[in-house]
C-alpha cells in the first residue's frame, strides 16, 4: 500500500513538472499548500499561487518542487528575474529536477538566450532521454523559437 502511494506520488510529481529523475519518491511529501498552489497555477492565478508557495518555502526551503513552481508562476506573470532565481535554487537543491530544467529552458527562450535553453535540453537528454515529456516539450519550444526567428531574419 505504501509502495503504491509512493509510486503514485512520484508519477504525479513528474507529470506535473515536479521531481527529478530516476523514479524514486521525492524527498518531500507534497503539502496541502503546494497542492492548492498547483491548482491555482492551472487556473493561472499567479499571484495567489506565489503567495502560497512563498509561505510553503518558509517551512520547507529545501524543497526543489516549491522553487520550481515559484519559478514557473513568476515566469508566467512576466517576472523572469525572480523565475531564474527560483529555478537556480531548485536546480541547486536537485540538479536532476526534470521540470526545472524544462522550465528554465523555456525562460531562456523568453529572454532570447537559445543556447542556454539548448544546454538544458542536452541535460534533459542525459537525464531522461529523448522520450521524456520534459525533453519533448522543451525541444518543441526551441524548434518553434528557432523557426519563428529564422523567418524574422
Amino acid at each position: 500500500m505504501v509502495v503504491m502511494f509512493l509510486c503514485s506520488l512520484t508519477a504525479t510529481a513528474g507529470a506535473a513538472g515536479g521531481g527529478g529523475g530516476g523514479g524514486v519518491a521525492p524527498a518531500h511529501v507534497k503539502s496541502a499548500e503546494v497542492s492548492k498552489a498547483e491548482k491555482l497555477i492551472k487556473a493561472e492565478k499567479w499571484d495567489e499561487a506565489i503567495s502560497l508557495l512563498e509561505n510553503a518555502a518558509k517551512s520547507d526551503d529545501g524543497n526543489a518542487d516549491i522553487h520550481n513552481w515559484l519559478g514557473y508562476a513568476e515566469r508566467k506573470r512576466g517576472n523572469t528575474d525572480a523565475a531564474f532565481a527560483h529555478y537556480e535554487k531548485a536546480l541547486q537543491l536537485d540538479p536532476k529536477h526534470l521540470g526545472a530544467h524544462e522550465y528554465v529552458g523555456e525562460a531562456y527562450l523568453i529572454v532570447g538566450k537559445v543556447e542556454q535553453a539548448k544546454e538544458h535540453l542536452a541535460t534533459l537528454k542525459k537525464l531522461c532521454g529523448k522520450g521524456c515529456e520534459q525533453y519533448k516539450d522543451l525541444k518543441e519550444d526551441i524548434d518553434a523559437y528557432q523557426a519563428k526567428h529564422a523567418s524574422a531574419d
